[in-house]
């Protein structure tokens, strides 16, 4: 299920992919390689860049929001094996 930054991510994928590239995987190797595909044509860019939305889509759907970290080459893991909770706001938890 997309929820709101995916949306956002794909739209900007539309008008520049390796800005959708670079708010995924920051100042990586998958940033070099979006930008020469897009230099290569701009489609192959827009492959790339949803891909990679389409195994962070993955990741959250698997580890929940937040509960994962970036790898590289579209890998994602589990950050200490359980999403985070959360938070009570005062309450109780009970």
């Amino acid at each position: 299920m997309a929820n709101g930054s995916d949306i956002l991510l794909i739209i900007v994928a539309i008008l520049f992919p390796p800005a959708a590239a670079a708010f995924i995987a920051g100042c990586s190797c998958d940033l070099l390689i979006n930008i020469l595909l897009t230099m290569l044509g701009y489609i192959p860019g827009h492959i790339h860049a949803f891909w990679l939305i389409y195994r962070k889509m993955k990741a959250e759907e698997q580890y929940g929001y937040g509960g994962y970290q970036y790898l590289g080459n579209g890998e994602f893991v589990a950050n200490g094996g359980l999403p985070p909770v959360a938070p009570n706001y005062g309450s109780t938890g009970r």
